[in-house]
């Protein structure tokens, strides 16, 4: 999730351990603890724009590198602050790694995917529960984790993390009716998924993006779950064949082996580029949730040396229309 949050609830578990004493020192250091995995955006290449990818949710996320990190969190607070510390290192280290703790954990209930039993298992975990950004889930733990900071109280942390849980288990409830409603839609279609993801649209737990593969196509449409459910149907794209798309790629060159690369982390739902040019997409993640306008891509150049890499895109263009089309959807308009 996004940074901010992330810090809220780094700071709120370690300050739910306290009763009034070192109270702030806990929330502060859990608070930069709980950004600190982040800093493996860091890990890039100038010349493999996909290096970040592999690298990014993978070591600094794992659940065997929390008391790593934490240590490193408070070895850098100890070293900076030590005068003004009202702990021990040992409790300091403690409060970062509680903080750092959280990170990974929040991060595998979006739909991104982080890997949690890295270097055992290569699984990225994704439950798609929540939004990388959800409001409605940061401000309030934020204005708890903030008045507890303020009146050195633990009990404000104890209160941000019972909203986290019951904002997440909503999350879930909301996952498995949306899954029901797009698995209904398919079959109205006469189509029978060979897999099926739904994911919260951008800010939100009412509106889902729902993606299905079936017969080599991605189907891309939108879920209100609840009590007014409906069901916003959406647009299709072809599955990427490489052979027909790139019948010019060198199968033993860089430019082919990152398509595997990108596809891997795309979990395979990639396709050619809608408007013909050699890119490639996640089908996974879009502004509006009927459409299938990418929010990143790979571009592939037809005249590298068989040794270049592709080149990573962002595309969050037009971002104030597609907004105003998704409050029109969330205002069921």
């Amino acid at each position: 999730m996004d940074p901010i949050t992330q810090g809220a609830i780094g700071a709120a578990l370690p300050a739910a351990t306290r009763k009034t004493t070192q109270t702030r020192i806990a929330a502060g250091a859990g608070f930069l603890a709980g950004m600190a995995p982040d800093l493996d955006v860091l890990i890039r290449s100038s010349t493999d724009s996909l290096l970040f990818l592999e690298y990014h949710r993978q070591f600094s996320h794992s659940l065997v590198f929390i008391p790593v990190g934490g240590f490193l969190v408070a070895a850098l607070l100890f070293l900076l602050f030590r005068k003004r510390l009202e702990a021990g290192f040992g409790r300091l280290w403690l409060f970062c790694a509680l903080g750092y703790g959280t990170h990974g954990l929040l991060d595998a209930a979006t739909s991104y995917g982080t890997r949690l039993l890295w270097p055992f298992d290569d699984t990225r975990f994704s439950f798609s529960i929540i939004s990388i950004v959800d409001p409605l889930f940061t401000v309030p733990v934020l204005f708890f984790v903030i008045l507890g900071f303020v009146r050195k109280r633990g009990r404000w942390g104890v209160v941000a993390l019972l909203w986290a849980v019951c904002y997440l288990g909503l999350g879930v409830s909301q996952h498995f009716s949306a899954r029901d409603m797009a698995l209904r839609l398919a079959a109205d279609r006469g189509h029978e998924p060979t897999r099926l993801e739904v994911k919260p649209s951008f800010g939100n737990l009412l509106i889902w993006r729902s993606i299905y593969e079936t017969q080599g196509r991605f189907y891309v449409d939108a879920v209100r779950p609840g009590p007014d459910a409906q069901i916003y149907e959406g647009t299709s794209i072809a599955r990427l064949d490489v052979a027909a798309a790139f019948p010019w790629l060198d199968p033993d060159s860089q430019q082919a082996r990152d398509i595997a690369r990108f596809s891997k982390f795309s979990d395979g739902f990639v396709a050619m580029a809608a408007d013909g040019s050699d890119r490639i997409m996640d089908v996974r993640y879009a502004f509006l949730p009927t459409e299938i306008n990418p929010l990143w891509t790979i571009r592939l150049d037809r005249k590298a040396p068989g040794d270049a890499y592709v080149r990573y895109e962002t595309h969050r263009s037009n971002a104030r229309e597609k907004f105003g089309k998704l409050w029109a959807l969330l205002l069921n308009r």
